[in-house]
């Protein structure tokens, strides 16, 4: 990728980063207060995540390598992208719309562009569709570990019913390709109906190229699949030690499966709100809900949720100079 594409990302996650750090909602002086309290805790929370961006990438390194020989690629590499990449993700209103882009171009050096998009596109489907696995998996745990109300079972129905109708649309996605019918639903988007067009005029081959990339792994390499959606689940499970960690500071009185759900219905509460950057106030929101609906104080979930954005303005800075660090002409 050339360095004027990465000055406009790098840019772009500068000033949001500003924006965000200026419209914190509380006081700077409550805020290092809280930061003191947690303590070592904070430390423990920012290397938990680097060992969480290790899995994901593992689950990309995956991907790519049943596609054939990546030897021009190290893993330090693609894990350098795998984090600037969510970085850019992050502070992209309507989330995955710039750090995709970014992986992209910058994979296509290595691996060719029909290769690098169908890679992409495979792990962004598969980052997503663990997200519905993981909801499913919830709701399967809140039903086992606490008593359903008649509200709590039409929301738990609900959940379930939009998580398997999502994961139907997925797995045909995988079976026939996404990138055709992304350009196709984008023909029907006004503003955009006319560039959409033309491209898929234009990129006819290539989008059917990868198409029967994305549709190879499913049908011929259902190992690399599952191999790969595992990992994502299991980053998604170590990712609750984070909120863990948080309510342990505050009290003892909180298990390791509630941490499970907390997570889950505060996730989809920020997916819900996809189209906020960094899903302000979503998050917030789906934390004190999600710690109220397992009879705890909301005041946990306003800081459990105060910490999880510290850690992600940390790692949102680590992925903005990782994007101008160690690039090769």
């Amino acid at each position: 990728m050339s360095n004027r594409f990465r000055n406009i990302f790098l840019a772009f996650g500068v000033i949001a980063v500003g924006i965000m750090l200026f419209t914190f909602d509380v006081s700077y002086q409550e805020l290092f207060d809280n930061l003191r309290r947690a303590g070592y805790y904070l430390p423990l929370i920012l290397i938990l995540w680097l060992f969480i961006y290790l899995i994901n990438t593992s689950s990309w390194y995956i991907i790519l390598r049943s596609g054939g020989s990546i030897s021009t690629l190290s893993f330090a590499r693609l894990f350098k992208f795998t984090v600037s990449g969510f970085a850019i993700n992050y502070v992209t209103p309507v989330g995955l719309m710039g750090g995709e882009p970014y992986r992209i171009m910058e994979l296509k050096p290595y691996v060719g562009v029909e290769r690098a998009t169908s890679s992409v596109v495979l792990y962004v489907m598969m980052h997503i569709f663990s997200h519905f696995v993981f909801w499913i998996a919830a709701v399967v745990l809140y039903v086992c570990c606490y008593k359903v109300s008649f509200e709590m079972g039409i929301v738990l129905t609900l959940v379930t019913l939009l998580c398997v109708f999502l994961s139907t649309i997925f797995m045909k996605g995988y079976k026939n390709g996404m990138a055709k019918a992304c350009v196709n639903i984008g023909g029907h988007i006004p503003f955009l109906k006319k560039y959409a067009i033309r491209f898929a005029e234009n990129n006819k081959e290539k989008l059917e190229n990868i198409d029967q990339q994305i549709a190879l792994l499913h049908k011929q390499k259902k190992s690399t699949f599952y191999s790969a959606l595992s990992l994502e689940f299991i980053a998604r499970v170590v990712g609750c030690l984070e909120i863990w960690l948080i309510l342990n500071i505050l009290t003892s009185d909180i298990s390791f499966v509630d941490c499970i759900l907390v997570v889950a219905f505060s996730s989809l509460m920020a997916n819900i709100l996809f189209f906020l950057p960094m899903q302000l106030g979503g998050r917030e929101g789906g934390f004190a809900l999600a710690v109220a609906g397992l009879s705890l104080s909301g005041a946990y979930g306003v800081y459990a949720a105060l910490i999880t954005r510290v850690r992600e303005c940390f790692w949102i800075i680590v992925g903005l100079v990782l994007v101008k660090i160690g690039n090769k002409r």
